[in-house]
């Protein structure tokens, strides 16, 4: 990427103010946000769901009442990261990972050609809709949430959500809502203001302390490394110092939260920037926004850790980074 390096000299000390100013800003934007919510639509975030099966899961999300496109998309990325190749050691296949047995009672032919094909996410997909539509018929009833009974009983079984009068008391089913839960605001189109990240102040302290550092290409700082980082590398490293474990590829860190619009951004969104515009899975880069329009980054091989403009022709979003949403990240997608 080719950007211009802005601080220099006598002007390096102006940005740092800048930034210091910045960073204390957080902390007051937050104090006053106290009635902010992260709120999503119906609807997806932008590029958030592969291009490919987007109408798949803006048609079949809003199947019934306790579904939602985001809810949907949440769900099929926990369960397969959008690979419709992928097997797990339990045999459950594809991109909705129905296990075959399952698959024969409740899979549909999803695009009308005949088939019910496993391997087709023209079929998983409507498929994963109407069984999570079928579960939420069942558990109706359950006190609660009625989306969190569905995914319940989507892990352990609605026999079990029905005996325990709500999210059974299974660890696993337990996490299994909660990262689902949490996912949904990172594919959730926002409607309304979201709360600033509070951690976010620290990131940019940690950023701000690697300006001038060298990039490397695979760089996570490490003594071995000589400190060096390249773009995912620099901002996983940011957040963890903070506390929250980011995935290590900028495409899984997009996944990390709510999305802001571009006249949302506070300090400390991760901001990123795709090889096409419609689809999170090919962002090349990241940084870290500071305000003003620009951001700190690792910038490319013979480049060193600085200031860049965040408004280029390959910007693709944000997000706003929560300990809940990183945490809800699959270990490998």
């Amino acid at each position: 990427m080719h950007k211009a390096w802005i601080a220099a000299g006598a002007g390096l000390g102006v940005a740092l103010a800048f930034v210091m100013l910045l960073v204390v800003g957080v902390y007051v934007v937050a104090g006053n946000l106290v009635n902010g919510v992260v709120s999503g639509s119906r609807g997806l975030a932008k590029g958030a769901v592969p291009a490919a099966y987007k109408p798949l899961v803006q048609t079949w999300g809003n199947l019934c009442p306790a579904l939602s496109p985001p809810l949907l998309a949440a769900q099929l990325y926990q369960e397969s990261g959008w690979n419709p190749t992928v097997v797990s050691p339990a045999d459950a296949r594809g991109i909705a990972q129905f296990i075959p047995s399952t698959w024969a009672t409740h899979g549909i032919d999803g695009n009308g050609d005949g088939k019910r094909d496993i391997w087709d996410p023209n079929d998983a997909i409507p498929s994963a809709a109407s069984y999570d539509c079928e579960l939420a018929k069942y558990v109706k009833d359950v006190p609660g949430d009625v989306s969190d009974n569905m995914l319940a009983a989507y892990n352990a079984g609605a026999y079990r959500v029905i005996k325990a009068g709500g999210v059974p008391p299974i660890r696993e089913t337990q996490n299994y809502v909660k990262r689902i839960r949490s996912l949904e605001q990172s594919f959730a189109a926002p409607v309304h203001r979201i709360d600033p990240t509070r951690q976010a102040a620290g990131a940019i302290a940690f950023a701000q302390k690697k300006l001038g550092t060298p990039y490397l290409w695979g760089g996570e700082g490490t003594p071995e490394q000589g400190g060096r980082f390249d773009c995912s590398g620099l901002t996983q490293a940011a957040y963890a110092s903070v506390g929250i474990d980011l995935p290590r590829v900028a495409n899984d860190q997009y996944n990390a939260g709510p999305h802001p619009a571009r006249d949302q951004l506070l300090p400390g969104d991760l901001v990123f920037f795709s090889n096409d515009l419609t689809d999170s899975r090919a962002i090349h880069h990241v940084g870290i926004y500071v305000g003003g329009g620009y951001m700190i980054d690792a910038p490319r091989t013979g480049a060193v850790i600085r200031f860049d403009p965040v408004d280029t022709h390959d910007y693709f979003g944000a997000t706003r980074v929560t300990e809940d949403g990183a945490k809800a990240l699959p270990a490998k997608v």
